[in-house]
Protein backbone atom coordinates (compact mmCIF):
# COMPACT_ATOMS: atom_id res chain seq x y z
CA UNK A 1 0.00 0.00 0.00
CA UNK A 2 1.30 3.54 -1.12
CA UNK A 3 1.05 6.81 1.65
CA UNK A 4 -1.99 8.76 0.92
CA UNK A 5 -2.52 11.49 -1.63
CA UNK A 6 -1.65 14.50 -0.25
CA UNK A 7 -4.93 16.07 0.71
CA UNK A 8 -6.97 12.82 0.13
CA UNK A 9 -10.34 14.35 2.31
CA UNK A 10 -11.80 11.28 4.34
CA UNK A 11 -15.03 11.68 5.88
CA UNK A 12 -16.04 10.31 9.73
CA UNK A 13 -20.02 10.41 10.51
CA UNK A 14 -20.47 9.05 14.07
CA UNK A 15 -22.38 10.20 16.61
CA UNK A 16 -19.64 9.18 19.14
CA UNK A 17 -17.34 11.54 19.51
CA UNK A 18 -14.75 9.57 21.08
CA UNK A 19 -14.54 7.30 18.18
CA UNK A 20 -14.98 10.38 15.34
CA UNK A 21 -12.10 11.88 17.21
CA UNK A 22 -9.90 8.91 17.60
CA UNK A 23 -10.47 7.91 14.23
CA UNK A 24 -9.66 11.51 13.28
CA UNK A 25 -6.44 11.94 14.77
CA UNK A 26 -5.58 8.27 13.41
CA UNK A 27 -6.40 9.34 9.72
CA UNK A 28 -4.36 13.13 9.75
CA UNK A 29 -1.46 11.26 11.32
CA UNK A 30 -1.00 9.00 8.53
CA UNK A 31 -1.21 12.00 5.81
CA UNK A 32 -5.73 12.08 5.62
CA UNK A 33 -6.93 15.18 5.51
CA UNK A 34 -10.42 14.19 7.69
CA UNK A 35 -13.60 16.13 8.42
CA UNK A 36 -15.64 14.65 11.21
CA UNK A 37 -19.84 15.00 11.47
CA UNK A 38 -21.81 13.86 14.36
CA UNK A 39 -24.61 12.84 12.48
CA UNK A 40 -25.70 11.90 8.89
CA UNK A 41 -27.42 14.80 8.19
CA UNK A 42 -25.06 17.01 9.14
CA UNK A 43 -22.94 15.13 6.34
CA UNK A 44 -25.13 15.51 3.83
CA UNK A 45 -25.67 18.93 4.13
CA UNK A 46 -22.05 19.42 4.19
CA UNK A 47 -19.83 20.51 1.27
CA UNK A 48 -17.57 17.66 1.98
CA UNK A 49 -20.00 15.28 0.42
CA UNK A 50 -19.17 16.40 -2.61
CA UNK A 51 -15.64 15.51 -2.48
CA UNK A 52 -14.73 13.26 -0.17
CA UNK A 53 -12.75 10.33 -1.43
CA UNK A 54 -13.72 8.01 1.07
CA UNK A 55 -16.84 7.83 3.94
CA UNK A 56 -16.01 6.00 7.27
CA UNK A 57 -19.85 5.97 8.92
CA UNK A 58 -21.42 4.25 12.00
CA UNK A 59 -23.99 2.06 10.99
CA UNK A 60 -26.66 2.70 14.08
CA UNK A 61 -26.71 6.81 14.68
CA UNK A 62 -30.31 8.81 15.81
CA UNK A 63 -32.44 9.61 13.56
CA UNK A 64 -30.75 8.44 10.18
CA UNK A 65 -28.69 5.19 9.87
CA UNK A 66 -24.79 5.13 7.76
CA UNK A 67 -26.98 2.56 5.92
CA UNK A 68 -29.79 5.27 5.07
CA UNK A 69 -27.50 8.02 4.58
CA UNK A 70 -25.02 5.59 2.11
CA UNK A 71 -28.84 5.08 0.22
CA UNK A 72 -29.81 8.81 -0.14
CA UNK A 73 -26.06 9.36 -1.49
CA UNK A 74 -26.50 6.64 -4.23
CA UNK A 75 -29.60 8.39 -4.97
CA UNK A 76 -28.29 11.11 -5.26
CA UNK A 77 -25.35 9.65 -8.03
CA UNK A 78 -22.24 9.74 -5.25
CA UNK A 79 -20.69 6.41 -4.31
CA UNK A 80 -17.95 7.11 -2.17
CA UNK A 81 -15.99 3.80 -0.69
CA UNK A 82 -17.66 3.60 2.68
CA UNK A 83 -16.06 1.98 5.61
CA UNK A 84 -19.21 0.95 8.13
CA UNK A 85 -18.41 0.71 11.81
CA UNK A 86 -20.52 -0.60 14.30
CA UNK A 87 -20.85 -1.88 17.90
CA UNK A 88 -22.97 -4.49 17.13
CA UNK A 89 -22.36 -6.47 14.07
CA UNK A 90 -24.27 -9.31 13.04
CA UNK A 91 -24.95 -11.32 9.85
CA UNK A 92 -28.02 -8.98 9.18
CA UNK A 93 -25.67 -5.83 9.69
CA UNK A 94 -23.37 -7.76 7.27
CA UNK A 95 -26.08 -8.38 4.83
CA UNK A 96 -27.31 -4.89 4.67
CA UNK A 97 -24.16 -3.02 4.04
CA UNK A 98 -22.59 -5.75 1.64
CA UNK A 99 -25.94 -4.70 -0.48
CA UNK A 100 -25.24 -1.25 -0.05
CA UNK A 101 -21.62 -1.54 -1.79
CA UNK A 102 -19.54 -1.48 1.66
CA UNK A 103 -15.92 -1.85 0.85
CA UNK A 104 -15.54 -3.14 4.81
CA UNK A 105 -17.59 -3.81 8.18
CA UNK A 106 -15.59 -3.16 11.47
CA UNK A 107 -16.69 -3.68 14.60
CA UNK A 108 -15.68 -1.36 17.48
CA UNK A 109 -13.28 -1.49 18.47
CA UNK A 110 -11.97 -1.80 15.72
CA UNK A 111 -7.65 -2.37 14.90
CA UNK A 112 -6.77 1.16 13.57
CA UNK A 113 -4.76 -0.59 11.06
CA UNK A 114 -7.17 -2.96 9.72
CA UNK A 115 -8.91 0.36 9.10
CA UNK A 116 -6.24 2.27 7.16
CA UNK A 117 -5.09 -0.97 5.32
CA UNK A 118 -8.98 -1.25 4.00
CA UNK A 119 -9.12 2.44 3.28
CA UNK A 120 -5.99 2.35 1.32
CA UNK A 121 -6.81 -0.57 -0.68
CA UNK A 122 -10.19 1.29 -1.66
CA UNK A 123 -8.67 3.96 -2.58
CA UNK A 124 -5.53 2.62 -4.94
CA UNK A 125 -8.71 0.30 -6.60
CA UNK A 126 -10.39 3.47 -6.97
CA UNK A 127 -7.68 5.94 -8.64
CA UNK A 128 -6.97 2.82 -11.12
CA UNK A 129 -10.54 3.31 -12.08
CA UNK A 130 -10.49 6.79 -12.30
CA UNK A 131 -9.33 7.99 -15.91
Amino acid sequence: MRPPLSGTIVAIVDDDASVREATCNLLRMNGYSAFTFASAEEFLNSPEREIAACLITDVRMQNMSGIAMRDQLLLNGRDIPTIFVTAFADPYVAAKVQQRGAIGLLQKPFDGHVLLRIMGQALDAKNLLSP
